[in-house]
């Protein structure tokens, strides 16, 4: 199956948020709060799955979850929380979650939020809306309702050609699909008359996917809870049996037996 992709070219974005409002009735995140561990207002948040960053010069791009081909999230995920699926979006399952936050350390792009706001806290992040895509949606809805067609959608073969087409016909473009090889591909693609650097695409990111990285680590964590808590349970009986040893010589200590026979004897004589 070839699976859908998201294609974003900045150059056709004015800014509107017309996807971010879309995305926000959808899903019902209402409004965005002003927290003091948000970098601004318009940052990714448990209120904004989508938002558009404002740069010097009128440049206005989409940042979203990439929706990694092999994603470093989800290998990071001890529980399976989060898994790739065959149509292309990566979906996270709260029932699953345990509140690790792995997935939010091994992104390289830094997308997933936690909803702190939360009494019962989960990860947040965008879903390529992938319900809608299985029930019968032609796209996203952040997709459908742009004005401009900055952020188009399709299979991830008709994007990749319309994004080369692009950069063949003008050559004002940087003549790079950002996410098309890096970290092994990515299901959202751009395409920019300028350097996408902060949006996480670094020149030494390189094409290896990151699972490879991630589950060298991971693969380390069955073993070493093991670890902790067969050196924890020792370290209990050891203090236990001390106190236990404690215990006993006091109760056999000399003086102790006659002390208690002469406290009983001055009570009868009272």
């Amino acid at each position: 199956m070839n699976s859908f992709a998201i294609l974003t070219d900045t150059t056709l974005c004015t800014g509107c948020e017309a996807c971010v409002a879309a995305c926000k009735q959808t899903y019902g995140l209402g409004k965005d709060q002003p927290r003091r561990w948000k970098r601004s207002i318009d940052d990714l948040s448990s209120t904004r799955h989508t938002t558009i960053l404002r740069l010097p010069g009128g440049l206005n791009v989409r940042q979203q979850c990439r929706h990694c081909q092999q994603p470093a999230c989800a290998s990071a995920c001890i529980v399976g929380a989060l898994r790739k699926t065959p149509e292309g979006p990566v979906v996270y399952d709260p029932k699953r979650c345990m509140g690790c936050r792995y997935c939010m350390v091994a992104c390289p792009f830094g997308i997933p939020r936690y909803d702190w706001e939360s009494a019962a806290p989960t990860i947040r992040k965008c879903s390529m809306c992938y319900e809608r895509l299985t029930g019968g949606a032609a796209m996203p809805a952040c997709i459908e309702s742009c004005p401009q067609k900055a952020t188009i959608f399709g299979s991830l073969d008709e994007m990749r050609k319309v994004a080369h087409d692009r950069l063949g016909a003008n050559p004002r473009y940087v003549q790079k699909v950002y996410g098309e090889k890096e970290i092994g591909g990515t299901s959202v693609l751009y395409i920019s008359d300028r350097p996408l650097d902060f949006l996480g695409w670094k020149a030494d990111m390189g094409d290896t996917p990151l699972p490879a990285l991630t589950w060298a680590a991971m693969s380390k964590v069955p073993g070493t809870a093991v670890g902790v808590g067969a050196l924890a349970t020792a370290v209990y009986w050891i203090i236990g049996r001390r106190m236990r040893m404690q215990a006993l010589a006091l109760a056999e200590a000399p003086g102790v037996e006659s002390k208690g026979s002469e406290d009983g004897a001055s009570s009868s004589k009272q």
